[in-house]
Protein backbone atom coordinates (compact mmCIF):
# COMPACT_ATOMS: atom_id res chain seq x y z
CA UNK A 1 0.00 0.00 0.00
CA UNK A 2 3.09 2.45 0.92
CA UNK A 3 4.61 1.88 -2.61
CA UNK A 4 1.28 2.97 -4.41
CA UNK A 5 1.44 6.54 -2.84
CA UNK A 6 5.40 6.71 -3.21
CA UNK A 7 6.08 9.71 -5.65
CA UNK A 8 7.23 9.06 -9.41
CA UNK A 9 7.77 11.07 -12.19
CA UNK A 10 4.70 9.31 -14.31
CA UNK A 11 2.78 9.65 -11.07
CA UNK A 12 3.18 13.01 -11.10
CA UNK A 13 2.62 13.85 -14.61
CA UNK A 14 -0.22 12.11 -14.55
CA UNK A 15 -1.67 14.06 -11.36
CA UNK A 16 -0.95 17.22 -13.11
CA UNK A 17 -2.55 16.07 -16.21
CA UNK A 18 -5.76 15.15 -14.60
CA UNK A 19 -5.96 17.94 -12.45
CA UNK A 20 -5.23 20.80 -15.03
CA UNK A 21 -7.94 19.18 -16.83
CA UNK A 22 -10.46 19.52 -14.57
CA UNK A 23 -9.17 22.94 -13.30
CA UNK A 24 -9.85 23.97 -17.37
CA UNK A 25 -13.03 23.09 -17.33
CA UNK A 26 -13.74 25.12 -14.00
CA UNK A 27 -11.95 28.14 -15.58
CA UNK A 28 -13.95 28.12 -18.62
CA UNK A 29 -17.33 27.47 -17.14
CA UNK A 30 -16.32 30.64 -14.89
CA UNK A 31 -15.45 32.41 -17.65
CA UNK A 32 -18.87 32.01 -19.32
CA UNK A 33 -20.23 33.09 -15.93
CA UNK A 34 -18.47 35.99 -16.32
CA UNK A 35 -19.11 36.72 -19.03
CA UNK A 36 -22.88 36.42 -18.90
CA UNK A 37 -23.23 37.75 -15.50
CA UNK A 38 -24.31 34.37 -14.33
CA UNK A 39 -26.91 33.89 -16.80
CA UNK A 40 -25.85 32.02 -19.44
CA UNK A 41 -27.63 31.61 -22.38
CA UNK A 42 -28.57 28.06 -23.75
CA UNK A 43 -27.46 28.78 -27.94
CA UNK A 44 -23.80 29.97 -26.47
CA UNK A 45 -23.37 26.30 -24.99
CA UNK A 46 -23.69 24.80 -28.26
CA UNK A 47 -20.10 24.97 -29.21
CA UNK A 48 -19.21 24.96 -25.38
CA UNK A 49 -17.37 21.52 -25.30
CA UNK A 50 -15.60 21.27 -28.27
CA UNK A 51 -13.60 24.57 -27.66
CA UNK A 52 -13.53 23.94 -24.33
CA UNK A 53 -11.37 20.34 -25.47
CA UNK A 54 -9.45 21.95 -28.36
CA UNK A 55 -8.32 24.69 -25.38
CA UNK A 56 -7.18 21.84 -23.64
CA UNK A 57 -5.74 19.89 -26.11
CA UNK A 58 -3.25 22.99 -26.69
CA UNK A 59 -3.03 23.72 -23.09
CA UNK A 60 -1.34 20.32 -22.18
CA UNK A 61 0.55 20.06 -25.51
CA UNK A 62 2.19 23.62 -24.38
CA UNK A 63 2.64 22.45 -20.78
CA UNK A 64 4.35 19.30 -22.03
CA UNK A 65 6.62 21.99 -24.50
CA UNK A 66 7.48 24.08 -21.41
CA UNK A 67 8.01 20.99 -19.11
CA UNK A 68 5.07 22.14 -16.74
CA UNK A 69 4.55 18.43 -15.94
CA UNK A 70 8.13 17.46 -14.68
CA UNK A 71 8.39 20.04 -12.08
CA UNK A 72 8.57 19.01 -8.44
CA UNK A 73 5.60 20.23 -6.92
CA UNK A 74 7.50 21.73 -3.23
CA UNK A 75 9.96 23.50 -5.37
CA UNK A 76 7.44 25.49 -7.66
CA UNK A 77 9.35 28.26 -8.32
CA UNK A 78 9.23 31.95 -10.31
CA UNK A 79 10.88 30.10 -13.14
CA UNK A 80 8.40 27.63 -13.66
CA UNK A 81 5.58 29.99 -13.13
CA UNK A 82 7.20 31.95 -15.93
CA UNK A 83 6.95 28.92 -18.30
CA UNK A 84 3.34 28.26 -17.08
CA UNK A 85 2.39 31.58 -18.40
CA UNK A 86 3.95 31.01 -21.47
CA UNK A 87 2.28 27.78 -22.18
CA UNK A 88 -0.71 29.84 -22.06
CA UNK A 89 0.54 32.15 -24.04
CA UNK A 90 1.14 29.84 -27.14
CA UNK A 91 -1.66 27.35 -26.34
CA UNK A 92 -4.32 30.57 -26.29
CA UNK A 93 -2.64 32.17 -29.33
CA UNK A 94 -2.51 28.76 -31.02
CA UNK A 95 -6.11 28.63 -30.33
CA UNK A 96 -7.05 32.58 -31.97
CA UNK A 97 -4.81 31.70 -34.97
CA UNK A 98 -7.72 28.64 -35.61
CA UNK A 99 -10.46 30.71 -34.70
CA UNK A 100 -9.74 33.02 -37.07
CA UNK A 101 -9.26 31.24 -39.86
CA UNK A 102 -11.89 28.84 -39.00
CA UNK A 103 -14.52 31.57 -37.29
CA UNK A 104 -18.14 30.09 -39.27
CA UNK A 105 -17.34 26.50 -37.37
CA UNK A 106 -16.79 28.37 -33.83
CA UNK A 107 -20.44 30.71 -34.28
CA UNK A 108 -22.01 31.73 -32.08
CA UNK A 109 -19.22 32.11 -29.12
CA UNK A 110 -18.68 35.05 -27.18
CA UNK A 111 -14.93 35.76 -27.74
CA UNK A 112 -14.19 37.78 -24.48
CA UNK A 113 -14.52 33.87 -22.68
CA UNK A 114 -10.95 33.29 -24.24
CA UNK A 115 -9.34 36.15 -22.05
CA UNK A 116 -11.52 35.66 -19.21
CA UNK A 117 -10.45 31.76 -19.39
CA UNK A 118 -6.70 33.00 -20.15
CA UNK A 119 -6.34 34.51 -16.60
CA UNK A 120 -8.60 32.23 -14.38
CA UNK A 121 -6.77 29.51 -16.08
CA UNK A 122 -3.62 30.84 -15.25
CA UNK A 123 -4.42 31.71 -11.83
CA UNK A 124 -6.16 28.22 -11.14
CA UNK A 125 -2.91 26.23 -12.17
CA UNK A 126 -0.26 28.47 -10.97
CA UNK A 127 -2.32 29.02 -7.02
CA UNK A 128 -2.50 25.13 -7.39
CA UNK A 129 1.72 24.53 -8.24
CA UNK A 130 2.38 27.50 -5.97
CA UNK A 131 0.46 25.59 -2.89
CA UNK A 132 2.96 23.07 -1.96
CA UNK A 133 5.96 25.37 -1.72
CA UNK A 134 3.83 28.05 0.22
CA UNK A 135 2.84 26.06 2.23
CA UNK A 136 6.13 24.48 3.29
CA UNK A 137 7.89 27.63 3.26
CA UNK A 138 5.05 29.22 5.85
CA UNK A 139 4.80 26.39 8.24
CA UNK A 140 8.10 24.29 8.05
CA UNK A 141 11.33 25.29 9.69
CA UNK A 142 13.56 25.73 7.05
CA UNK A 143 12.36 26.26 3.19
CA UNK A 144 14.06 24.57 0.57
CA UNK A 145 16.48 25.92 -1.41
CA UNK A 146 17.19 26.30 -5.26
CA UNK A 147 20.33 24.40 -5.60
CA UNK A 148 22.68 24.18 -8.45
CA UNK A 149 24.55 20.06 -8.93
CA UNK A 150 27.74 20.89 -9.74
CA UNK A 151 29.11 17.49 -11.74
CA UNK A 152 26.76 14.88 -13.85
CA UNK A 153 27.22 11.33 -12.57
CA UNK A 154 25.50 9.26 -10.76
CA UNK A 155 25.13 10.55 -7.42
CA UNK A 156 23.80 13.68 -9.02
CA UNK A 157 20.28 11.58 -10.09
CA UNK A 158 20.88 10.51 -6.00
CA UNK A 159 20.81 14.10 -4.89
CA UNK A 160 17.85 14.28 -6.81
CA UNK A 161 15.72 11.55 -6.08
CA UNK A 162 16.32 12.35 -2.58
CA UNK A 163 14.84 15.85 -3.07
CA UNK A 164 11.77 14.25 -4.81
CA UNK A 165 11.38 12.25 -1.83
CA UNK A 166 11.31 14.91 0.63
CA UNK A 167 15.11 14.08 2.24
CA UNK A 168 16.70 17.07 1.86
CA UNK A 169 16.20 21.10 2.10
CA UNK A 170 17.67 21.86 -1.66
CA UNK A 171 15.48 21.88 -4.85
CA UNK A 172 17.74 21.24 -7.56
CA UNK A 173 17.02 22.84 -10.48
CA UNK A 174 20.41 23.08 -12.84
CA UNK A 175 23.80 20.94 -13.24
CA UNK A 176 26.59 22.16 -13.96
CA UNK A 177 28.76 19.81 -16.00
CA UNK A 178 32.25 20.11 -15.25
CA UNK A 179 33.63 18.11 -18.62
CA UNK A 180 33.63 19.80 -21.47
CA UNK A 181 31.94 17.28 -23.59
CA UNK A 182 29.10 17.91 -25.56
CA UNK A 183 27.05 14.94 -25.30
CA UNK A 184 26.26 16.08 -21.27
CA UNK A 185 25.67 19.48 -21.89
CA UNK A 186 21.68 20.29 -22.89
CA UNK A 187 20.83 16.79 -21.62
CA UNK A 188 18.44 16.06 -18.57
CA UNK A 189 19.06 14.10 -15.20
CA UNK A 190 15.74 13.21 -13.90
CA UNK A 191 14.36 16.61 -15.76
CA UNK A 192 17.29 18.71 -15.06
CA UNK A 193 18.75 20.46 -17.27
CA UNK A 194 22.68 19.85 -17.41
CA UNK A 195 24.52 23.45 -18.37
CA UNK A 196 28.19 24.34 -19.44
CA UNK A 197 30.09 25.22 -16.23
CA UNK A 198 30.46 28.27 -18.16
CA UNK A 199 26.84 29.63 -18.60
CA UNK A 200 26.33 29.27 -14.15
CA UNK A 201 26.52 32.86 -13.72
CA UNK A 202 23.32 33.68 -15.97
CA UNK A 203 21.49 30.12 -14.59
CA UNK A 204 22.47 31.00 -11.24
CA UNK A 205 20.37 34.51 -11.83
CA UNK A 206 18.16 33.34 -13.67
CA UNK A 207 16.89 30.85 -11.91
CA UNK A 208 17.81 32.51 -8.24
CA UNK A 209 20.03 29.76 -6.84
CA UNK A 210 21.61 30.32 -3.38
CA UNK A 211 22.55 27.18 -2.84
CA UNK A 212 25.27 24.25 -4.59
CA UNK A 213 25.92 21.08 -3.90
CA UNK A 214 29.32 19.27 -5.28
CA UNK A 215 28.65 15.58 -6.61
CA UNK A 216 32.42 15.36 -7.77
CA UNK A 217 35.82 15.03 -6.44
CA UNK A 218 37.75 17.98 -8.43
CA UNK A 219 41.40 18.98 -8.09
CA UNK A 220 41.97 20.89 -5.15
CA UNK A 221 43.56 24.42 -7.20
CA UNK A 222 40.28 23.74 -9.23
CA UNK A 223 37.90 23.17 -6.06
CA UNK A 224 39.18 26.56 -4.71
CA UNK A 225 38.73 28.31 -8.22
CA UNK A 226 35.31 26.87 -8.15
CA UNK A 227 34.39 28.21 -4.80
CA UNK A 228 35.62 31.41 -5.27
CA UNK A 229 33.66 31.33 -8.58
CA UNK A 230 30.44 30.53 -6.43
CA UNK A 231 31.15 32.82 -3.75
CA UNK A 232 31.42 35.88 -6.45
CA UNK A 233 27.55 34.56 -7.79
CA UNK A 234 26.39 35.23 -3.88
CA UNK A 235 26.20 31.27 -3.50
CA UNK A 236 27.24 31.06 0.16
CA UNK A 237 25.91 27.79 1.18
CA UNK A 238 28.06 25.08 -0.65
CA UNK A 239 27.51 21.04 0.18
CA UNK A 240 29.57 18.01 -0.89
CA UNK A 241 28.21 14.62 -1.04
CA UNK A 242 30.39 12.96 1.14
CA UNK A 243 29.11 9.51 1.56
CA UNK A 244 26.92 7.37 -0.39
CA UNK A 245 24.59 4.62 0.81
CA UNK A 246 22.54 2.06 -0.80
CA UNK A 247 19.86 4.98 -0.46
CA UNK A 248 21.03 7.81 0.77
CA UNK A 249 23.68 10.36 0.56
CA UNK A 250 25.54 12.00 2.94
CA UNK A 251 25.51 15.60 2.39
CA UNK A 252 28.60 17.94 4.49
CA UNK A 253 29.53 21.76 4.49
CA UNK A 254 32.82 22.47 2.58
CA UNK A 255 35.08 22.56 5.11
CA UNK A 256 38.75 24.59 4.68
CA UNK A 257 40.63 21.47 5.24
CA UNK A 258 38.51 20.86 1.74
CA UNK A 259 40.12 23.41 0.09
CA UNK A 260 43.72 23.94 1.48
CA UNK A 261 44.16 20.03 1.99
CA UNK A 262 47.44 18.65 0.41
CA UNK A 263 45.99 15.19 -0.63
CA UNK A 264 49.64 12.83 -1.57
CA UNK A 265 49.45 11.31 -4.53
CA UNK A 266 51.63 8.55 -3.33
CA UNK A 267 50.29 6.78 0.03
CA UNK A 268 50.73 3.35 -0.08
CA UNK A 269 48.49 1.56 2.07
CA UNK A 270 49.72 -2.20 1.33
CA UNK A 271 53.15 -0.85 2.29
CA UNK A 272 51.49 0.38 5.63
CA UNK A 273 49.79 -2.54 6.24
CA UNK A 274 52.84 -4.61 6.34
CA UNK A 275 54.07 -2.83 8.66
CA UNK A 276 51.61 -2.53 11.11
CA UNK A 277 49.96 -5.38 10.62
CA UNK A 278 50.34 -7.91 13.49
CA UNK A 279 53.05 -5.25 15.68
CA UNK A 280 52.95 -4.48 19.21
CA UNK A 281 53.18 -0.64 18.76
CA UNK A 282 53.91 1.35 21.61
CA UNK A 283 53.15 5.53 20.98
CA UNK A 284 53.36 8.27 23.23
CA UNK A 285 51.78 11.22 23.02
CA UNK A 286 48.71 9.01 22.07
CA UNK A 287 46.08 11.50 23.64
CA UNK A 288 46.91 14.41 21.21
CA UNK A 289 46.15 15.36 17.99
CA UNK A 290 48.99 13.63 16.16
CA UNK A 291 49.24 10.95 18.74
CA UNK A 292 45.81 10.01 18.57
CA UNK A 293 45.49 9.90 14.89
CA UNK A 294 48.42 7.73 14.56
CA UNK A 295 46.91 5.20 16.77
CA UNK A 296 43.79 4.96 14.43
CA UNK A 297 45.81 4.68 11.57
CA UNK A 298 47.79 1.53 13.67
CA UNK A 299 44.20 -0.02 14.99
CA UNK A 300 42.91 -0.04 11.28
CA UNK A 301 45.99 -1.09 10.12
CA UNK A 302 46.00 -4.65 11.73
CA UNK A 303 48.45 -3.81 14.97
CA UNK A 304 48.45 -7.04 17.38
CA UNK A 305 48.45 -4.64 19.94
CA UNK A 306 48.38 -0.66 21.30
CA UNK A 307 50.35 0.14 24.13
CA UNK A 308 49.46 4.07 24.74
CA UNK A 309 51.30 6.65 26.43
CA UNK A 310 50.05 10.19 27.68
CA UNK A 311 50.75 11.99 30.42
CA UNK A 312 47.23 13.13 30.36
CA UNK A 313 44.57 11.24 31.70
CA UNK A 314 41.31 12.69 30.06
CA UNK A 315 42.95 12.59 26.46
CA UNK A 316 44.58 8.87 27.12
CA UNK A 317 40.78 8.08 28.42
CA UNK A 318 39.18 9.46 25.13
CA UNK A 319 41.88 8.01 22.73
CA UNK A 320 40.78 5.26 25.20
CA UNK A 321 36.84 4.88 24.44
CA UNK A 322 38.06 4.86 20.45
CA UNK A 323 39.75 1.93 21.13
CA UNK A 324 38.83 -0.20 24.21
CA UNK A 325 41.78 -3.19 22.83
CA UNK A 326 44.55 -0.56 23.82
CA UNK A 327 47.00 -0.79 26.80
CA UNK A 328 46.59 2.57 28.60
CA UNK A 329 49.75 4.04 30.39
CA UNK A 330 49.50 7.53 32.01
CA UNK A 331 53.23 8.08 31.77
CA UNK A 332 55.33 10.86 31.83
CA UNK A 333 58.30 10.43 29.08
CA UNK A 334 60.82 11.87 31.20
CA UNK A 335 60.57 9.08 33.88
CA UNK A 336 63.54 7.21 32.97
CA UNK A 337 62.91 4.41 35.20
CA UNK A 338 58.84 4.15 34.11
CA UNK A 339 60.10 4.03 30.11
CA UNK A 340 62.66 1.78 30.48
CA UNK A 341 60.50 -0.71 33.15
CA UNK A 342 57.47 -0.03 30.36
CA UNK A 343 59.43 -1.24 26.98
CA UNK A 344 60.96 -4.67 29.35
CA UNK A 345 57.29 -5.33 29.94
CA UNK A 346 55.43 -4.70 26.68
CA UNK A 347 58.24 -5.34 24.28
CA UNK A 348 57.39 -3.10 21.57
CA UNK A 349 58.12 -4.03 18.03
CA UNK A 350 57.37 -0.02 16.88
CA UNK A 351 57.81 3.02 18.84
CA UNK A 352 56.05 6.13 18.00
CA UNK A 353 57.17 9.09 19.64
CA UNK A 354 54.90 11.92 19.60
CA UNK A 355 54.82 13.55 22.82
CA UNK A 356 56.03 17.01 22.78
CA UNK A 357 55.06 20.32 23.80
CA UNK A 358 54.14 22.29 20.72
CA UNK A 359 52.60 25.61 21.17
CA UNK A 360 55.25 28.30 19.88
CA UNK A 361 54.10 30.85 22.63
CA UNK A 362 53.94 28.76 25.67
CA UNK A 363 57.10 27.15 25.37
CA UNK A 364 58.41 30.46 24.80
CA UNK A 365 57.95 31.66 28.43
CA UNK A 366 57.89 28.09 29.76
CA UNK A 367 61.65 27.32 28.84
CA UNK A 368 62.51 25.04 31.40
CA UNK A 369 59.66 22.87 31.19
CA UNK A 370 59.37 23.05 27.49
CA UNK A 371 63.52 22.19 27.37
CA UNK A 372 62.68 18.93 29.66
CA UNK A 373 59.44 17.42 28.22
CA UNK A 374 60.92 17.72 24.87
CA UNK A 375 64.52 16.89 24.52
CA UNK A 376 64.96 14.62 27.88
CA UNK A 377 61.54 13.11 27.00
CA UNK A 378 62.51 11.93 23.66
CA UNK A 379 65.89 11.01 25.32
CA UNK A 380 64.36 8.95 27.58
CA UNK A 381 62.27 7.31 25.08
CA UNK A 382 64.80 6.82 22.50
CA UNK A 383 67.38 5.15 24.89
CA UNK A 384 64.60 3.29 26.39
CA UNK A 385 64.57 1.51 22.82
CA UNK A 386 67.61 1.09 21.75
CA UNK A 387 67.83 -0.46 25.33
CA UNK A 388 65.41 -2.71 24.72
CA UNK A 389 66.15 -3.80 21.00
CA UNK A 390 63.11 -2.11 19.37
CA UNK A 391 62.78 -2.70 15.91
CA UNK A 392 62.05 0.34 14.73
CA UNK A 393 61.60 4.01 16.38
CA UNK A 394 59.49 6.61 14.92
CA UNK A 395 60.24 10.00 16.21
CA UNK A 396 57.89 12.76 15.04
CA UNK A 397 59.18 16.63 14.22
CA UNK A 398 58.44 19.84 13.04
CA UNK A 399 59.34 22.23 10.54
CA UNK A 400 59.97 24.77 13.11
CA UNK A 401 63.31 23.08 13.56
CA UNK A 402 64.67 24.14 10.63
CA UNK A 403 66.69 27.52 11.30
CA UNK A 404 64.73 27.53 14.54
CA UNK A 405 63.30 30.68 15.78
CA UNK A 406 61.17 29.71 18.88
CA UNK A 407 62.36 27.38 22.23
CA UNK A 408 60.10 24.87 20.73
CA UNK A 409 61.56 24.56 17.04
CA UNK A 410 65.27 24.38 19.04
CA UNK A 411 64.12 21.62 21.26
CA UNK A 412 62.76 19.82 18.07
CA UNK A 413 66.44 20.43 16.48
CA UNK A 414 68.21 19.04 18.91
CA UNK A 415 65.82 15.86 19.19
CA UNK A 416 66.71 15.20 15.42
CA UNK A 417 70.24 15.31 16.20
CA UNK A 418 70.01 13.03 18.54
CA UNK A 419 67.83 11.16 16.74
CA UNK A 420 70.84 11.05 13.79
CA UNK A 421 73.95 10.78 15.89
CA UNK A 422 73.15 7.74 18.45
CA UNK A 423 74.33 4.42 18.37
CA UNK A 424 70.94 3.03 17.81
CA UNK A 425 72.65 -0.88 17.74
CA UNK A 426 69.65 -3.00 16.60
CA UNK A 427 67.34 -0.24 16.66
CA UNK A 428 66.27 1.88 13.25
CA UNK A 429 65.92 5.06 14.42
CA UNK A 430 63.88 7.50 12.03
CA UNK A 431 62.45 11.01 12.26
CA UNK A 432 59.97 12.71 10.40
CA UNK A 433 59.75 16.02 9.55
CA UNK A 434 56.54 17.97 8.61
CA UNK A 435 54.09 21.32 8.53
CA UNK A 436 51.20 22.13 10.25
CA UNK A 437 48.42 19.43 10.34
CA UNK A 438 44.84 20.86 9.51
CA UNK A 439 42.18 21.00 12.83
CA UNK A 440 44.93 19.76 15.34
CA UNK A 441 44.60 21.10 18.78
CA UNK A 442 45.85 25.06 19.34
CA UNK A 443 46.25 25.91 15.57
CA UNK A 444 44.74 28.53 13.71
CA UNK A 445 41.96 26.75 11.95
CA UNK A 446 39.77 26.06 15.23
CA UNK A 447 40.89 29.31 16.48
CA UNK A 448 39.42 31.34 13.55
CA UNK A 449 36.50 29.03 13.62
CA UNK A 450 35.62 30.08 16.97
CA UNK A 451 36.45 33.83 16.69
CA UNK A 452 34.10 33.45 13.25
CA UNK A 453 31.48 31.86 15.55
CA UNK A 454 31.40 34.32 17.87
CA UNK A 455 31.13 37.30 15.88
CA UNK A 456 34.63 38.25 15.21
CA UNK A 457 37.10 40.03 14.61
CA UNK A 458 39.43 37.43 13.19
CA UNK A 459 43.03 37.77 14.40
CA UNK A 460 45.42 37.17 12.17
CA UNK A 461 49.27 37.66 13.71
CA UNK A 462 50.88 39.33 10.18
CA UNK A 463 49.64 39.75 6.76
CA UNK A 464 52.08 37.96 4.70
CA UNK A 465 52.55 35.13 7.09
CA UNK A 466 52.49 31.80 5.37
CA UNK A 467 51.90 28.24 7.09
CA UNK A 468 52.17 24.59 5.59
CA UNK A 469 48.85 22.42 5.60
CA UNK A 470 48.19 19.25 5.57
CA UNK A 471 45.14 16.80 6.78
CA UNK A 472 46.15 15.03 10.06
CA UNK A 473 45.00 11.48 8.43
CA UNK A 474 47.41 12.30 5.69
CA UNK A 475 49.56 13.31 7.61
CA UNK A 476 50.02 10.31 9.65
CA UNK A 477 49.92 7.79 7.16
CA UNK A 478 52.70 9.51 5.42
CA UNK A 479 54.23 9.01 8.57
CA UNK A 480 53.79 5.24 9.04
CA UNK A 481 55.16 4.87 4.77
CA UNK A 482 57.88 6.85 5.43
CA UNK A 483 58.88 4.80 8.86
CA UNK A 484 58.40 1.19 6.64
CA UNK A 485 60.76 2.25 3.96
CA UNK A 486 63.32 3.51 6.97
CA UNK A 487 66.60 2.06 7.31
CA UNK A 488 68.03 4.05 10.06
CA UNK A 489 69.13 7.25 11.02
CA UNK A 490 67.63 9.43 8.38
CA UNK A 491 65.54 12.57 9.15
CA UNK A 492 62.49 12.28 6.48
CA UNK A 493 60.82 15.28 5.19
CA UNK A 494 57.86 15.18 3.93
CA UNK A 495 56.24 17.40 1.15
CA UNK A 496 53.87 19.41 2.32
CA UNK A 497 52.45 21.25 -0.74
CA UNK A 498 52.47 25.36 -1.39
CA UNK A 499 52.39 27.26 1.70
CA UNK A 500 49.18 29.25 2.47
CA UNK A 501 48.73 32.95 3.26
CA UNK A 502 47.04 33.06 6.98
CA UNK A 503 45.22 36.32 5.80
CA UNK A 504 43.85 34.21 2.56
CA UNK A 505 43.18 31.19 5.00
CA UNK A 506 40.56 34.14 7.25
CA UNK A 507 39.14 35.45 4.10
CA UNK A 508 38.08 32.08 2.91
CA UNK A 509 36.86 30.88 6.20
CA UNK A 510 34.93 34.05 6.41
CA UNK A 511 33.75 33.69 3.12
CA UNK A 512 32.32 30.06 3.91
CA UNK A 513 30.51 31.24 6.74
CA UNK A 514 28.61 33.61 4.55
CA UNK A 515 29.76 36.74 6.67
CA UNK A 516 31.80 38.95 5.13
CA UNK A 517 29.80 42.23 6.05
CA UNK A 518 30.04 41.23 9.68
CA UNK A 519 33.64 39.61 10.37
CA UNK A 520 36.49 41.78 9.98
CA UNK A 521 40.10 40.69 10.37
CA UNK A 522 42.61 42.54 12.43
CA UNK A 523 46.41 42.26 12.97
CA UNK A 524 48.01 41.49 16.09
CA UNK A 525 51.22 40.94 15.34
CA UNK A 526 54.25 38.37 15.47
CA UNK A 527 54.19 36.42 19.02
CA UNK A 528 57.49 35.61 20.68
CA UNK A 529 59.22 32.82 18.77
CA UNK A 530 57.06 32.81 15.70
CA UNK A 531 58.02 33.23 12.11
CA UNK A 532 56.60 34.97 8.97
CA UNK A 533 57.75 31.58 6.71
CA UNK A 534 57.90 27.99 8.10
CA UNK A 535 60.61 26.34 5.92
CA UNK A 536 60.76 22.41 5.72
CA UNK A 537 64.70 21.80 4.44
CA UNK A 538 68.05 22.95 5.92
CA UNK A 539 69.33 23.34 2.51
CA UNK A 540 68.75 22.17 -0.93
CA UNK A 541 71.33 18.79 -0.27
CA UNK A 542 67.58 16.70 0.59
CA UNK A 543 67.48 13.05 -1.37
CA UNK A 544 64.99 11.99 -3.36
CA UNK A 545 62.77 8.47 -2.65
CA UNK A 546 60.63 6.49 -4.28
CA UNK A 547 57.41 8.45 -3.37
CA UNK A 548 57.44 11.94 -4.62
CA UNK A 549 55.76 12.91 -1.32
CA UNK A 550 59.11 11.89 0.54
CA UNK A 551 62.71 13.61 0.68
CA UNK A 552 65.62 12.68 2.97
CA UNK A 553 67.76 15.16 4.61
CA UNK A 554 71.51 15.52 4.72
CA UNK A 555 72.44 14.11 7.95
CA UNK A 556 74.09 16.31 10.62
CA UNK A 557 77.30 14.77 12.10
CA UNK A 558 77.68 15.83 16.07
CA UNK A 559 79.72 13.50 17.88
CA UNK A 560 77.67 11.74 19.54
CA UNK A 561 79.78 12.19 22.97
CA UNK A 562 79.72 15.73 22.94
CA UNK A 563 76.15 15.65 22.13
CA UNK A 564 75.60 13.77 25.13
CA UNK A 565 77.46 16.18 27.17
CA UNK A 566 75.79 19.38 26.10
CA UNK A 567 72.02 17.72 26.16
CA UNK A 568 72.69 17.03 29.81
CA UNK A 569 74.63 20.38 30.36
CA UNK A 570 70.96 21.90 28.50
CA UNK A 571 69.03 20.36 30.91
CA UNK A 572 70.73 21.28 33.82
CA UNK A 573 71.32 25.16 32.80
CA UNK A 574 69.75 28.05 34.00
CA UNK A 575 70.03 30.15 30.43
CA UNK A 576 68.11 27.37 28.45
CA UNK A 577 68.26 29.35 25.57
CA UNK A 578 72.13 29.83 25.16
CA UNK A 579 72.09 26.23 26.14
CA UNK A 580 70.26 25.61 23.19
CA UNK A 581 72.42 28.58 21.43
CA UNK A 582 75.95 26.02 21.79
CA UNK A 583 73.74 23.02 20.12
CA UNK A 584 71.89 24.75 17.64
CA UNK A 585 73.84 27.13 16.29
CA UNK A 586 71.29 28.82 13.62
CA UNK A 587 69.04 29.09 16.35
CA UNK A 588 68.48 33.03 16.45
CA UNK A 589 65.68 33.73 19.27
CA UNK A 590 66.00 37.09 20.39
CA UNK A 591 65.58 37.27 24.11
CA UNK A 592 61.94 38.05 24.98
CA UNK A 593 62.08 36.74 28.90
Amino acid sequence: MTALFRPTVSKRILFFLLVDIVLSLLSFYMAYLLRFNFHIPERYFVHFWSVWALLVFFKIGAMFFFKSYFIIWRFFGFGDAANIVKAHIAAYGLFVVIYLLFSPVFQPFPRSVILIDFFLSILFIGLLRASKRFWNESFREHAVKPTLLVGANSKTGTIIQSALKDEIDYYPVAIAALENDGNIRDAYIHNVRIYDIERIAEVVKEKQIVSAILTETVKQAELRALVDRLNALEIKEIKQVKLLGSEHEKLEDLSIEDLLARHPKDLDLDVIEHFIQDKTVLITGAGGSIGSEIVRQCFLFGAASLVLVDNGEYNLYRIGEEVPSADLRLIDVTDEKTMDSLMASVKPEIVIHAAAYKHVPICEHNPKPAVWNNVKGTKCVIDASIAHAVEKLVIISTDKAVRPTSVMGATKRVTELYAQNVESRQTEIVAVRFGNVLGSSGSVIPKFKEQIENGGPVTVTHPDMTRYFMLIPEACQLVLQTAAMAKGGELFILDMGEPVKIIDLAKQMIRLYGKEEMIDIVFSGLRPGEKLYEELLLDESEQKTQYSSVFIARPTRYDIGQLTDDIEALLMAENKVEALRKIVPEFTREDWL
